[in-house]
């Protein structure tokens, strides 16, 4: 194929399409584009012919877009964004930039301290495609190992694996809560629920729909309603379907509005340090210059934070 033409398109004809509906008519486009406007009409007239279709109404004073040249310049944008996109990654890359970030994300990791590291990474590398994805429980260290993440953000229970680097980046605190309606509730319970109280009543977990039959923590019932989502995990929460164990940074609102109270559990399991939040790679694969900033950038803005 001949550089810079896709088929019997080229992007210089799109470039000319999309320059004379921006401007307006042949003559601005051609100064627009340093071109004689004869120029401009063999690019449109040549363009029209390979296409089969007429882009301009040429019966007016000046020539005006047609239906579907309204359309095929629409179209003509978007093919060449997409074209600079690739020679930008490809730009990149010959500067040692990785093709693109993939990050994964636990459901337990607080989403504000990573909003604004994630905004700085755009700005530092504007034309390096992000992929940005939530996972279950436990499918972010799932993705690293597949390799369709190169960092993750994640908990790594019960330690972290061997084929993993991990560096701490905050720790989150867990209390086991439910809704005041909810029989479990001390208010209607009369007591502390024990682990007998606990078995008969559902349990909202996270877990990995990709590996249900995966590792699990902390589990006391014998009825689990299981959710990847932990906002939707929430929304059953507050409805009184079952209890769980929340993060305290989801939980803060919907506790000083009493819609969730905490649940008092004799000899209580819930764990009382704080779980470590990490940024881990494979240990196989080093990060590449933009993971690296991105670690970097979170480190900093987590330690002085």
């Amino acid at each position: 194929m001949e550089f810079g033409k896709l088929g019997n398109l080229s992007l210089d004809q799109l470039r000319v399409l999309v320059t004379i509906a921006d401007a307006g008519s042949f003559s601005a486009a051609g100064r627009a584009l340093g071109r004689a406007q004869s120029a401009i009409s063999q690019a449109v007239a040549t363009l029209e012919e390979h296409q089969g279709v007429t882009l301009f109404d040429r019966d007016g004073y000046r020539p005006r877009l047609t239906e579907v040249g309204r359309v095929l310049a629409d179209q003509a944008r978007l093919v060449l964004a997409s074209a600079a996109r690739f020679e930008a990654v490809a730009a990149n890359s010959r500067k040692g930039l990785e093709p693109e970030l993939a990050v994964a994300i636990d459901p337990l990791v607080p989403t504000a301290p990573l909003i604004e590291s994630v905004r700085a990474l755009g700005g530092e590398f504007p034309d390096l495609p992000i992929s940005f994805s939530t996972e279950g429980l436990g499918g972010s260290l799932r993705r690293l190992r597949a390799g369709s993440a190169a960092l993750a953000i994640c908990l790594l229970l019960p330690t972290v694996p061997d084929d993993i680097v991990a560096y701490p980046l905050l720790r989150i605190r867990l209390k086991a809560v439910v809704a005041p309606q909810h029989p479990l509730a001390r208010a209607r319970l009369g007591r502390s629920a024990t682990r007998a109280d606990l078995e008969q009543h559902v349990q909202l977990v996270l877990s990995d729909p990709a590996a249900p039959a995966g590792e699990s923590y902390g589990l006391l019932s014998a009825r689990l309603w299981r959710f990847v989502d932990v906002g939707r995990r929430l929304d059953f929460l507050l409805a009184g379907f079952g209890w769980c164990r929340m993060p305290e940074h989801l939980i803060a609102a919907p506790l000083a509005a009493r819609e969730l109270v905490p649940l008092q559990i004799e000899d209580d399991p819930t764990p009382r340090d704080a779980l470590t939040i990490y940024a881990a790679h494979r240990r196989d694969q080093i990060l590449g210059p933009a993971g690296r900033w991105l670690l970097d950038t979170l480190q900093s803005r987590l330690a002085s934070g």
